[in-house]
């Protein structure tokens, strides 16, 4: 079973703060043989660089169009600390590491097990926390390393290569496409959101852009997954503000999908609501924006975004 976009999210989310580890681990009173920690000793050194990140069906993408991205560089210092590369930085930074048993350690905010290390590449497994335990049957989401010098003398190309979508991960998105662009209603993500560009001086748009920090978890995903327009068209013919869902196909067509109110106190506006921004959509937004539809891996597709219209009677 694929998970939810949400549920990938926070444990992609979780990973990229691969910075401070802490987990020390207890015996089992019940077992008769203590259990060993994991030792990094014999890897120390070694510049490793994650290929792929994927679940356990093997894709990287799942059924909404969110995708899990290899993107970690690290390097094991000791069997204390770890050295792990900063992108905001854009330099290795030392941090602490505790090691615990059965594989298992972990990264601030997530816990991660060694499923195979060597001084060529190293598969580990998200596991989830749940209070003060841990699901030791795992996310099954995985990552994949390869130590940089086996990918140049051995394997004999790049780690940016490495890291594209394969083959199962192109074929998937194919099928999830051809269902979108038969049926907008299974429109989903695209990886490359629509672009709206205005074709007037008095109209300009700009979409809401999430500064990766640690208070998203260094995520940033969802402005492919929930694109958000903020649209100012001045000199209209009155002042109005409206928020609403668009669908828009592969071929950039705008279709009107949901408001995005709450009516609860005032469910006869709904009706109003809805024909008035509408009307917005099919005037205003459809005569004087060119809409490039969003992508996935080069396959245009329908996918939804919300837009946020304000219209101004005079320009300010």
């Amino acid at each position: 079973m694929l998970f939810t976009h949400h549920h990938i999210k926070y444990l992609s989310a979780a990973l990229l703060l691969i910075i401070v580890i802490t987990y020390s681990g207890c015996k089992d009173p019940g077992s008769a043989k203590e259990k060993h920690l994991i030792s990094f000793s014999a890897y120390n050194g070694i510049n490793y660089s994650e290929v792929a990140r994927r679940q356990k069906n093997g894709l990287s993408f799942n059924e909404y169009g969110y995708q899990l991205e290899p993107q970690w560089k690290l390097k094991f210092v000791s069997d204390d600390s770890v050295s792990v590369f900063s992108p905001t930085k854009n330099a290795f930074i030392n941090f602490p590491l505790t090691r615990g048993y059965d594989s298992v350690f972990n990264a601030a905010r997530s816990w991660l097990k060694i499923k195979k290390m060597s001084k060529d590449s190293i598969v580990m497994e998200i596991l989830q926390a749940k209070g003060d335990s841990i699901d030791i049957n795992g996310s099954k989401v995985y990552m994949l390393f390869y130590a940089d010098n086996y990918v140049k003398n051995v394997l004999h190309t790049d780690t940016s290569i490495l890291r594209r979508p394969s083959r199962k991960d192109t074929l998937f998105v194919k099928g999830l496409v051809a269902k979108a662009n038969s049926n907008i209603a299974k429109a989903f993500s695209a990886r490359q959101p629509v672009q709206l560009i205005s074709k007037s001086s008095q109209i300009t748009v700009k979409q809401k852009v999430t500064k990766p920090d640690i208070t998203n978890n260094f995520d940033s995903s969802d402005d492919y997954l929930d694109p958000n327009f903020d649209i100012t068209i001045n000199k209209a013919y009155k002042d109005f503000y409206y928020s609403f869902e668009i669908c828009v196909d592969d071929k950039g067509q705008m279709h009107y999908v949901k408001p995005l109110i709450d009516f609860s106190m005032s469910e006869d506006f709904k009706g109003t609501y809805i024909r008035l921004s509408q009307g917005i959509m099919s005037s205003y937004l459809q005569y004087y924006f060119k809409v490039v539809p969003g992508s996935t891996l080069g396959f245009a597709h329908a996918s939804t975004i919300s837009v946020h219209v304000e219209g101004r009677t005079a320009a300010k």
